[in-house]
């Protein structure tokens, strides 16, 4: 009898929101992924268990050479050298090339509006028409009281940490900036009032579409 993998084996630490896309089925015709911001590549494990051509970049050395042996582990020697060290906002990826791109609980380390918009930019870039763009990021949505403005749209949350943060408006108006449609509405997940976390999921659009 063929053992049973465990959720954890097949899904690992995965981002529960990026979890909800794939059991509805969102990303079942992906088969080029990018995460723009892997770290040590926990959102990843689900799309190697599948057989996808998955790429990463990452600031962090070490998350990188981390993610790069992980790689290793189901694909060829080779292929670990998809993973990146290099920034979001300039990524050696060619235009139109990947099917999903993946921004985890990174969007909202920009250093300011710019920042933000030039990640943001570089991933629509890479992004083929028809694929989706997945991004969760810290928000003011529901906490705006209990924030503290500290210029170029950076804030200290009431947990101490200080972030770059986003609100609906400024969602939806960047999504009609790049041409972009929600796949699903701007959802807010509120912790103990210290944070907010924005789930923002997005299609590009087909060629015949635009």
């Amino acid at each position: 009898m063929k053992p049973i993998l465990k959720p954890s084996e097949i899904f690992g630490n995965i981002d529960i929101y990026l979890f909800d896309q794939i059991l509805k089925g969102t990303y079942d015709s992906c088969s080029t992924i990018l995460d723009a911001g892997c770290g040590t590549g926990r959102n990843l494990l689900y799309f190697f268990n599948n057989g996808c051509q998955v790429y990463g970049v990452d600031e962090n050395p070490e998350a990188v050479a981390q993610v790069q042996q992980l790689a290793a582990k189901y694909y060829q020697s080779s292929q670990a050298e998809n993973f990146k060290l290099t920034t979001v906002e300039d990524m050696p990826f060619a235009d139109e090339q990947f099917d999903l791109v993946i921004s985890s609980a990174v969007l909202h380390f920009a250093q300011n509006l710019q920042h933000f918009e030039a990640m943001v930019s570089e991933m629509w870039r890479v992004l083929k028409p028809g694929g989706y763009l997945f991004c969760r990021l810290a928000s003011d949505i529901g906490i705006e009281s209990s924030l503290r403005f500290i210029g170029n749209g950076r804030y200290i949350l009431p947990d101490g940490s200080e972030r770059f943060l986003v609100n609906q408006e400024m969602l939806i108006r960047l999504t009609k900036k790049i041409g972009g449609e929600l796949h699903e509405p701007i959802k807010t997940t509120n912790v103990q009032n210290i944070r907010c976390m924005t789930t923002w999921c997005l299609k590009k659009p087909e060629i015949n579409e635009i």
